[in-house]
């Protein structure tokens, strides 16, 4: 049984893979066989995305999926991987501060070290106290949760071009003081601007990346400790569903299957 000890060295192991020297690289999972599938390449950690894991459950993506069934996903991933795991909460699955604490309560229950939460349209003096709720719910588990803070101020579009650099390094360092660990900036890929940003920010940066981003040394380069893909893994496998449904359908072949995982690979990985 994982105790909160055992959780706070996996935490701090967790924390120390954040390095612009080698930016820890997450191919975000969204179920069991995605996360084994990420382990069993080499990855030093498993990531969740909220919306490959909400779609996976019948939910769309932003605060819709109820609480519980989010957490137990996140409890079957964890047991699944022998890497750390952290998991996107998306807003933090809850209503207030408090509900927010309970959360991660959840999270460090179902065995994971790290949460990404994120602002969305949520004002920043609100976004303060539920972060904050955030870290003293890990503080009083005694696990050093790594809380990636994320702001959507370029995913979104927020405010006017000319100021969303010095709003984003504002709410970065709000989000600091209130006990994030790191921050997360969807949305950016200039390297101009993501160096800025870096260089800005007194945590380290993630970067959420797609097919026409730089490479992950690149923007390591830049100043970067992590990058992720998001939802991008999970919108490519049901991209495939689509191809095959369609072409099955429309012209009666399979050319879409031909870069499948074989079953018995993936089969074993799921084994014991």
């Amino acid at each position: 049984m994982t105790t909160h000890v055992d959780l706070a060295a996996k935490a701090a192991a967790f924390t120390a893979l954040h390095t612009p020297a080698s930016p820890l690289a997450l191919a975000n999972a969204w179920d069991v066989a995605s996360a084994r599938i990420v382990a069993a390449a080499g990855a030093p950690a498993v990531a969740t995305t909220s919306a490959g894991v909400a779609w996976s459950l019948g939910s769309p993506d932003g605060d819709a999926l109820a609480r519980d069934r989010a957490l137990d996903l996140v409890a079957r991933v964890v047991a699944a991987v022998p890497v750390p795991v952290t998991a996107d909460i998306e807003g933090g699955f809850g209503a207030d501060p408090a509900a927010v604490g309970e959360t991660v309560t959840g999270v460090l229950d179902a065995g994971a070290v790290g949460i990404n939460i994120e602002d969305g349209h949520r004002d920043p003096a609100e976004q303060i106290e539920r972060l904050a709720a955030a870290r003293a719910a890990a503080d009083a588990a005694g696990v050093p949760l790594y809380i990636n803070a994320r702001i959507d101020t370029y995913l979104r579009g927020f405010g006017e071009d000319a100021a969303r650099l010095d709003d984003t390094l504002a709410r970065a360092a709000a989000y600091l003081r209130a006990g994030a660990t790191g921050v997360f900036v969807p949305g950016v890929l200039d390297p101009a601007t993501v160096a800025e940003l870096a260089k800005g920010i007194d945590a380290p940066l993630n970067i959420l990346l797609g097919p026409d981003a730089p490479t992950v040394a690149a923007f390591g380069a830049l100043g970067v400790s992590r990058v992720s893909l998001g939802s991008w893994v999970a919108e490519a496998a049901y991209a495939v569903v689509r191809r095959a449904a369609e072409e099955l359908l429309s012209e009666g072949t399979y050319g879409a299957l031909a870069h499948s995982l074989p079953y018995g690979e993936l089969n074993d990985l799921l084994k014991g």
